[in-house]
C-alpha cells in the first residue's frame, strides 16, 4: 500500500494585488505557514511520497526566506518528495531551486525530458519532467510508456489536459498510454476528482491557498491511497482563507445595513469576501464607507460592491394607455383582492418583473 500527498500550484509569494498592501504581505507571510501545515499532513498521517505539481512559486522573483522555508518544511515531511517545476517557477540555474541546496529527500526534477526514479524500499518509480521556460508546446508524455517490471509507476507534472497551447498540452490518449497507474498533475487551479484514461487514475488537486475570486471555496490537497490495483483519493482541506461572494439584497431589510449583516455568514471571519449590494434602495448609490467598517472584525477583507437601483413608485405608469398601463391596472386589482402578506409579497415580485420585461420595450395600444 502507498500513500502519497499531492499538492501543486502554492504560487509562493503571489502579489495579492487585490488586497491592502498591508493585507498582501500578511497573506504571502501566510502562505509560508501553510508549506509547514503541508509537511505536517505527510508527516503525521505517514505519507510515503509527496508529489508536487509544479507552480510552487508564483515566479523566478521570490523572497530568499520564502525558499529557506519550503526547503527546511520539506525536509521534514518524513518521507521522500519529488518537484515538477512548472511554468510559473521553470527550472533554470537562476531559478529558486538552484538558489540553495535542497534536503536530501528531495528531488527536483531539471529537464523537459522524462526522467524516472526509482524507490525499490517502496516498490514504485516516480517519473517527472520540469518545465525549463515559461512555455512547452509539446505533451511532456508523447510516447512514454512505463516499463513492465513490476514497479508501481507514478508521473508527477505540470501541464494541461487537452491543452491546446502553451502549458504542456497532455492529450489523453497519451495518457492512457502511459501504462502509470498515478498522474499527478499540477497547472488547473480547480480540483478534478479522480479521472481515468484507460489504466491510468489522474487529477488535479487544485491550488492550496485561493488568490483571487476566482478561485473561490475550500482550496488545498489529495491524499491518494494504492493498494493492490485499487486507488483512492481523498480532499484535504490546507487554506486558512477562503475566498467567497456573498449577496446581499437591500430590498429585503429596512436598512442596508440589515440587509448585510443578514447576509453575511457566520463562519466567514476568516474569509475574504466580495459582497454585492443588490435589490432596489432609496438613494442613488449607496455609502459605502459606513458599510464597509461595519464589516471589520467580522472578516479578514471585504470588498463591497453597490449593485443597487433606485426603488420607485411601482404604480407610476398604471394610468397610461399603453401595454404597461393595463397591466399595471389589471395587477393592481388582484393585489386589492389579495389575502396575506405571503400572497401579496408574491404579486408585487410578479409586478416587478413584468415591468422589468416590459420596459424593454413595447407598443403603444391601438
Amino acid at each position: 500500500m502507498l500513500h502519497i500527498l499531492h499538492a501543486a500550484d502554492l504560487h509562493l509569494d503571489a502579489p495579492f494585488a487585490s488586497l491592502p498592501a498591508h493585507k498582501a504581505a500578511e497573506r504571502r507571510a501566510e502562505q509560508r505557514d501553510l508549506i509547514g501545515r503541508l509537511a505536517d499532513l505527510a508527516r503525521t498521517r505517514g505519507a510515503d511520497l509527496v508529489l508536487l505539481s509544479g507552480d510552487l512559486f508564483d515566479s523566478a522573483d521570490t523572497y530568499a526566506e520564502t525558499t529557506q522555508a519550503l526547503a527546511r518544511a520539506l525536509g521534514q515531511t518524513g518521507c521522500p518528495v519529488f518537484i515538477a517545476p512548472g511554468n510559473h517557477d521553470y527550472f533554470t540555474l537562476r531559478s529558486p531551486y538552484s538558489a540553495l541546496h535542497w534536503p536530501e529527500n528531495v528531488h527536483i526534477f531539471r529537464s523537459a525530458a522524462l526522467e524516472a526514479v526509482e524507490r525499490p524500499d517502496l516498490g514504485c518509480a516516480v517519473h517527472g519532467a520540469a518545465f525549463t521556460a515559461p512555455a512547452r508546446e509539446d505533451s511532456p508524455l508523447s510516447g512514454f510508456a512505463a516499463p513492465g517490471d513490476g514497479l508501481i509507476h507514478l508521473g508527477v507534472l505540470h501541464g494541461e489536459v487537452d491543452g491546446k497551447g502553451r502549458y504542456g498540452p497532455i492529450p489523453r490518449a497519451d495518457i492512457a498510454a502511459s501504462g502509470l497507474a498515478y498522474l499527478a498533475l499540477g497547472h488547473v487551479h480547480a480540483g478534478s476528482g479522480l479521472q481515468w484514461e484507460g489504466g491510468t487514475a489522474w487529477a488535479y488537486p487544485g491550488c492550496p491557498e485561493g488568490r483571487g475570486f476566482d478561485e473561490l471555496g475550500e482550496k488545498g490537497g489529495l491524499w491518494v491511497t494504492l493498494d493492490d490495483g485499487a486507488i483512492s483519493v481523498e480532499f484535504v482541506p490546507l487554506a486558512r482563507r477562503r475566498y467567497r461572494i456573498v449577496e446581499a439584497d437591500v430590498s429585503r431589510a429596512e436598512r442596508p445595513e440589515d440587509a448585510l449583516l443578514a447576509a453575511l455568514p457566520e463562519d466567514a471571519g476568516a474569509d475574504i469576501l466580495r459582497v454585492l449590494l443588490t435589490g432596489e434602495s432609496g438613494v442613488e448609490g449607496l455609502d459605502l464607507a459606513p458599510l464597509a467598517r461595519l464589516l471589520e472584525g467580522r472578516c479578514y477583507s471585504a470588498d463591497l460592491r453597490d449593485m443597487t437601483r433606485v426603488r420607485r413608485d411601482l404604480w407610476s405608469r398604471a394610468e397610461e394607455d399603453t401595454l404597461t398601463g393595463l397591466f399595471l391596472r389589471r395587477m393592481r386589482e388582484r393585489l386589492a383582492a389579495a389575502g396575506d402578506g405571503d400572497e401579496r409579497a408574491a404579486l408585487e415580485r410578479a409586478v416587478r418583473f413584468g415591468l422589468a420585461a416590459l420596459e424593454h420595450g413595447e407598443e403603444p395600444m391601438a
